[in-house]
């Protein structure tokens, strides 16, 4: 899916809405546990209730991964009635020496055929860019995340005397590995404070926007912030749409829960987008 694509998608559905399948056993309806997958039945009924208030899924792979082998083939399920229109984000946060990484694309990219894939930039240019020789697909760096660890070196100054952070370094450094039309990037919702600084390092890429929802992230803030004239955002929710509800209604439940959501989204496109 190209940058323009998913702007087509964003005007049509008035929607910049990315919904986490973080889908955890332990958490579905109890009704579910009768179906052979019920992994898979959850993120079925999900999926079917708000296709049509969302441009993204973005299946959490550590979900699948805990559940071993079965895990794997619910995600690959999920993946195969996600409508072709979506863009699917695989959230493995990978990043490894280069022919690891290589492995890593082939298997989030070929065998899964997943859009794109959430990568981790630690280790630098040789574990990122093997993820960016495929057409179409896209690599999301982690750039400043929500978490209390994001302090420990993300938030640290460089010692050059221009006051930037490390994670601006990162925007700035792999802007030269790829571009805004195969590289998106992650920035936590609870750091809209910070956003405006990524903006001027990354004017034209997409953000991933982790935090909106049960972590207490401002939709608003981040996009009267974050946006730029193709919108520029995806944001991310997932605990506040799919676990609505615990009961048999939790798919219309979720879907009310989205609709909520896309109706802010659509008012905030008009007014800094659209019009």
């Amino acid at each position: 899916m190209t940058r323009e694509q998913l702007f087509e998608q964003i005007l049509k559905k008035k929607s910049y809405l990315c919904i986490g399948l973080d889908t955890d056993p332990q958490k579905l309806p109890q009704h579910l546990l009768e179906f052979e997958d019920p992994v898979f039945e959850f993120n079925r009924q999900i999926i079917e209730a708000t296709a049509d208030l969302c441009v993204a899924y973005k299946p959490n792979i550590a979900f699948y991964e805990a559940q071993g082998p079965q895990g794997w083939v619910s995600l690959q399920r999920t993946l195969e009635i996600i409508p072709k229109e979506i863009f699917t984000i695989a959230d493995a946060k990978r990043g490894d020496i280069g022919n690891t990484s290589e492995l890593y694309a082939r298997a989030f990219f070929e065998n899964m055929t997943f859009d794109s894939v959430t990568v981790a930039p630690y280790m630098g240019a040789d574990s990122v860019k093997p993820f960016l020789k495929q057409d179409g697909k896209w690599v999301i760096l982690l750039a400043l995340t929500s978490n209390a660890g994001s302090q420990d070196f993300q938030m640290l100054r460089l010692e050059d005397g221009n006051e930037e952070y490390l994670f601006e370094q990162v925007l700035r450094t792999s802007q030269e590995w790829g571009t805004a039309d195969n590289m998106m990037y992650v920035v936590g919702a609870t750091q809209a404070d910070y956003v405006q600084r990524v903006r001027r390092v990354a004017p034209d890429s997409f953000l991933l926007v982790p935090g909106v929802g049960a972590q207490g992230g401002n939709l608003e803030e981040i996009s009267r912030n974050g946006m730029n004239r193709q919108c520029g955002l995806l944001v991310n929710s997932a605990r506040a749409i799919i676990y609505a509800s615990s009961g048999y209604d939790f798919a219309e439940r979720a879907r009310e829960a989205a609709f909520v959501v896309q109706r802010e989204m659509e008012a905030l496109l008009e007014e800094l987008v659209v019009g």
